[in-house]
C-alpha cells in the first residue's frame, strides 16, 4: 500500500508540466493543551524575533500580496506573513484565546482561516 502511495505521488508531480503551477499547504493543529501552549510559545518567539507590537500583525515582502486580520473578543494573537507575489491571506478570529499563524512563501497562494474560540494553529502554504 505504501509503494502505491508514493508511486501515486510521485505520479502527479512528475505528470505536471514544467510550467504549471502549484501549492503545498501543511495545516498544523494541536490536539492536546501540550502542543497547544507550544505553538502560541512558538508564535511569541516569532512576534519578538520580528519586533511585532500587538496582537494582530501582517508582514508581507513582494508584490501583488492582499491580507486582512479581524479579530472580536480578549486574547486572540494572530499573524499573516506573505514571502513572495500574489498571495492572499485572511485571518477572522472571534471568540477568546484564539492563536494562529498563517505562513505563505513563493507565489500565489491563498489562505483564509476563521477561529471562534480557544483555537489555536498554523498554516504553511509554499506556492509554486
Amino acid at each position: 500500500m505504501k509503494r502505491f502511495i508514493l508511486s501515486a505521488v510521485l505520479a502527479a508531480f512528475t505528470a505536471a508540466p514544467a510550467l504549471a503551477g502549484g501549492s503545498l499547504s501543511i495545516a498544523i493543529n494541536p490536539s492536546n493543551a501540550d502542543e497547544a501552549n507550544a505553538i502560541r510559545a512558538g508564535l511569541a518567539f516569532y512576534a519578538i524575533a520580528q519586533a511585532l507590537e500587538g496582537n494582530a500583525n501582517v508582514v508581507q515582502n513582494g508584490n501583488g500580496n492582499a491580507a486582512g486580520i479581524g479579530q472580536f473578543g480578549d486574547g486572540n494573537w494572530g499573524v499573516v506573513h506573505q514571502e513572495g507575489d500574489g498571495h492572499t491571506g485572511t485571518l477572522s478570529q472571534s471568540g477568546d484565546n484564539n492563536a494562529f499563524g498563517v505562513f505563505q512563501f513563493g507565489e500565489g497562494t491563498e489562505g483564509h482561516v476563521a477561529q471562534s474560540g480557544n483555537g489555536t494553529g498554523l498554516l504553511f502554504q509554499f506556492g509554486f
